[in-house]
């Protein structure tokens, strides 16, 4: 066996084995503090490579084939870029949570002003859903982020942290520069060799999400010893908001096809909050990075949790 074989092996493997080996690194982080600690620096790359990753799989000419559903991915992208944080951002208003707790209102508005995550795909296709309506409605999504993310820090938020143009040029640049990245790879390196690496790109991948989820942690344990009370309670919001959101969104769109519904509502559920904490440079207030660890929960659980309910609407749809 040549040299290289054997991490090409364990790579794929770890592909293969992805979401369980990225729900087990929250635990990681909580159970070792100081590892947690010690990778937070690396939370920035972390992310971009993850997003590298992510583009690195999308094919251009397939993507194009994805788009036969136009109204139903433009009407998806309408709801989870804009009529959804509009809705929350009201609701948090309202609850008075600008004035109570401006730090937790703070990390709200930027985790519902985000994209859905990278690996939303790769969900959808455990879950057996529809991945290319996933897949497409995504890739418009982080289109409009910039734009659309700048607009609701603005209306909510104004100069707190960082300005919101800044926020939507800091945006562009991950996403632009991740996208061009993974272009200029693929076609270098060609259609063909790229798709004989899916599972070692897999593997790259669950190993970026792995970092960035365990570095998320740091902080969270010391803090579950000093107030458990706060730690619970944002434990629950997060699940709540997650759940919540994917249950509104798979009613909303329920027209669709329950299957098609619940892979629109994955999305709307699970935020990509870490491009938003990029984009600010991870420079947020202390309840603010709490409840960012915490958000991670629903992120790397809730998949497991809801796979029997997709694979039942999945074969019930190919009925």
């Amino acid at each position: 066996m040549k040299w290289f074989e054997a991490p090409a092996a364990l790579l794929a493997w770890v592909g293969r084995k992805g979401t369980l080996v990225v729900a087990a690194s929250i635990f990681v982080g909580l159970g070792v503090p100081g590892l947690a600690a010690l990778v937070r620096p690396w939370l920035s790359e972390a992310l971009v490579a993850m997003l590298i990753l992510a583009f690195l799989r999308v094919d251009t000419d397939e993507l194009r084939r994805h788009f036969t559903q136009p109204a139903l991915i433009a009407a998806a992208t309408v709801w989870i870029m804009l009529v959804t944080p509009a809705l929350l951002g009201v609701f948090f208003v309202l609850f008075g949570l600008d004035r109570q707790t401006p730090d937790l209102f703070f990390i709200l508005v930027l985790q519902m002003a985000a994209p859905g995550l990278t690996s939303s795909p790769a969900l959808a296709a455990l879950m057996g859903l529809d991945v290319a309506l996933t897949l497409a409605s995504l890739v418009v999504c982080f289109a409009l982020t910039p734009l659309t993310a700048s607009f609701f820090n603005n209306l909510f938020l104004g100069n707190v942290v960082i300005s919101p143009y800044e926020l939507g040029f800091r945006l562009f640049l991950i996403i632009a520069g991740s996208a061009l990245t993974a272009f200029a790879v693929r076609k270098i390196g060609g259609r063909a060799f790229i798709e004989a690496q899916r599972e070692r790109i897999d593997g790259l991948s669950v190993l970026a999400m792995f970092l960035f989820a365990v570095a998320a942690m740091d902080g969270v344990t010391d803090h579950f010893r000093a107030d458990p009370s706060l730690v619970l309670k944002l434990t629950a919001l997060a699940f709540v908001l997650a759940l919540g959101s994917i249950a509104i969104t798979t009613l909303i769109f329920l027209r669709a096809g329950r299957a098609r519904a619940l892979a629109i509502g994955i999305i709307a559920g699970n935020r990509n909050i870490g491009l938003m904490m990029a984009a600010t440079g991870f420079a947020v207030p202390d309840t603010a990075w709490l409840y960012f660890g915490l958000a991670q929960f629903p992120i790397y659980l809730l998949p497991h949790l809801l796979k029997p309910l997709a694979m039942r609407l999945g074969r019930s749809a190919d009925r």
